[in-house]
């Protein structure tokens, strides 16, 4: 790859304005939802995906759950979204604050990390 192309690929990564929000695991079986806080939603369900299929998610109850359902036991979706101006800054808080709303509204729901 040839510089311009590096230098152009990489600004563009920098450009991006990645999907904010509360991202949820539900098991269809079981109803119980997994609530997580997401700087970027794709991503974060890649990376649960990617620990969940290798059997070291922290989280005991959702790994038991997709361990005996798999993918296809589980909705996943994005529940709330977050809408933001500058992706440089920490919107860490107003990310937990909307989960913790989610959370109030769904008896079943709890966090996917601690």
């Amino acid at each position: 790859m040839d510089k311009s192309k590096k230098k152009e690929l990489k600004q563009a990564y920098k450009d991006r304005r990645p999907e904010m929000g509360v991202i949820s695991y539900r098991c269809i079986e079981t109803s119980e939802s997994f609530l997580g806080i997401s700087r970027d939603t794709k991503a974060d369900f890649n990376s649960t995906n990617m620990k969940l299929k290798a059997k070291i998610h922290p989280n005991r109850r959702l790994q038991d759950l997709w361990n005996k359902y798999g993918l296809e036991g589980f909705d996943l979706s994005v529940v709330k979204t977050l809408k933001y101006e500058d992706p440089e800054l920490d919107y860490t808080k107003k990310l937990e604050d909307l989960r913790e709303k989610c959370l109030a509204q769904d008896p079943n729901a709890r966090k996917i990390w601690r």
